[in-house]
């Protein structure tokens, strides 16, 4: 291994590896060639320094954990990994004072939903490890939820009442020229509801778009949005689109006033998003994500009949599954506003509304069950 690379990413492995060339240096080791310190075994060997770590319970992940000091984009690699294994890794890098792979393992599985064995798992190592509070914010706000056992049981009964029946592989791609289709491709959406709405002067468009249905034409424009999108979530930069399509405040007010078959367009581009999000495929900042719930859930939920009548090849399945775990990776606080939402439409028309029941079950035991055990040991 290569000593500097240890010592860059490693306080543990520095502070040895100093001591001993330390000792080396004053001659103090001339009739000892090994020491312990700190739990490791260091040992000169044809001028090799020696690390000896004792009580490795699992020398696969300790390997990846070293592995990782020698990348430049962790969070890439620790896609390809997985949240179960990231946990591993989490675990080791604090153990070895390994700060960067400890920050990369925390945006990486704040950015992603966890299955509950996977929350399990990382409550576990969040109770034997202390890790920076600005760094863990918005993970231990989706692990905790400190509400008085008054407002639970307040919610509990509000429940009770309303409850009633192209070329993709390309090697040259370029993430601003896209961006800038992006932008082009937006410009001329808002411009096409403007239309819809009236709003445009009839000199302003084109005989020959005038010749096309304005439906068909805002559809075109979908696509071609959607299509730019796929390849860059093909290629891992379309994080920026979600802040973009959650800052689309024009958009969202003239689509209040469209019909069904436009708004439903529009929700196309939000499913994309979202199914890219849920499935792990796409991975942001939790105030990318809570802006584009914010801007885009409501509408989802009210064309969700559309989107199940005229699918264009959606998964309607997948797309439930997904908007669920999206709304999981945000802190508790945020999903309770967000469910209530979806509760009150799916209580008004259950067929015309996402079945989030799952990630409801699962956000009612984070927030009540857990919550109520919590309040009663910080009580005692």
């Amino acid at each position: 291994m290569n000593s500097g690379v240890l010592c860059l990413n490693s306080r543990v492995f520095k502070g040895l590896i100093e001591e001993f060339n330390n000792k080396n240096m004053n001659g103090n080791n001339k009739n000892n060639n090994n020491c312990k310190t700190s739990g490791a075994f260091l040992e000169k060997k044809r001028n090799v320094c020696r690390i000896e770590v004792p009580e490795v319970e699992n020398l696969g992940v300790f390997r990846e954990t070293i592995e990782l000091m020698f990348e430049e984009d962790i969070i890439k690699r620790l896609m390809k990994i997985g949240v179960y294994r990231c946990i591993d890794i989490l675990e080791v890098s604090a153990g070895n004072m390994f700060n960067r792979g400890v920050s990369s393992c925390l945006k990486y599985l704040e950015a992603v939903p966890w299955t509950e064995e996977e929350e399990e798992k990382l409550r576990s190592v969040f109770a034997r490890f202390k890790f920076d509070e600005a760094t863990t914010r918005d993970i231990l706000g989706r692990l905790y939820l400190h509400d008085s056992v008054d407002s639970q049981q307040n919610l509990a009964r509000q429940l009770k009442l309303g409850l009633s029946v192209y070329e993709k592989n390309q090697p040259d791609l370029n993430k601003e020229d896209f961006y800038v289709l992006f932008q082009s491709c937006l410009g001329l959406l808002v411009n096409l509801l403007d239309e819809a709405a009236g709003n445009s002067p009839i000199e302003k468009v084109t005989k020959k778009e005038r010749s096309k249905p304005l439906i068909e034409r805002i559809s075109r424009q979908v696509d071609n949005i959607n299509w730019l999108l796929e390849i860059l979530l093909d290629r891992q930069m379309a994080e920026e689109f979600v802040d973009m399509w959650a800052n689309q405040e024009k958009l969202l007010k003239l689509r209040e006033s469209a019909s069904s078959m436009v708004r439903y367009e529009l929700s196309l581009v939000s499913a994309i998003l979202f199914i890219a999000m849920g499935t792990r495929k796409l991975q942001c900042r939790l105030e990318a994500r809570s802006g584009l719930l914010q801007a885009w859930f409501g509408p989802m939920l009210s064309d969700f009949g559309w989107l199940q009548r005229c699918r264009k090849g959606l998964d309607i399945k997948a797309l439930e599954e997904a908007m669920g775990q999206v709304l999981l990776t945000l802190p508790l606080r945020q999903q309770y506003a967000l469910f209530m939402e979806w509760f009150q439409c799916f209580s008004r028309n259950s067929s015309e509304c996402p079945n989030l029941g799952k990630a409801f079950q699962i956000w009612w035991r984070r927030s009540f069950l857990r919550g109520s055990e919590t309040y009663a040991i910080e009580s005692r």
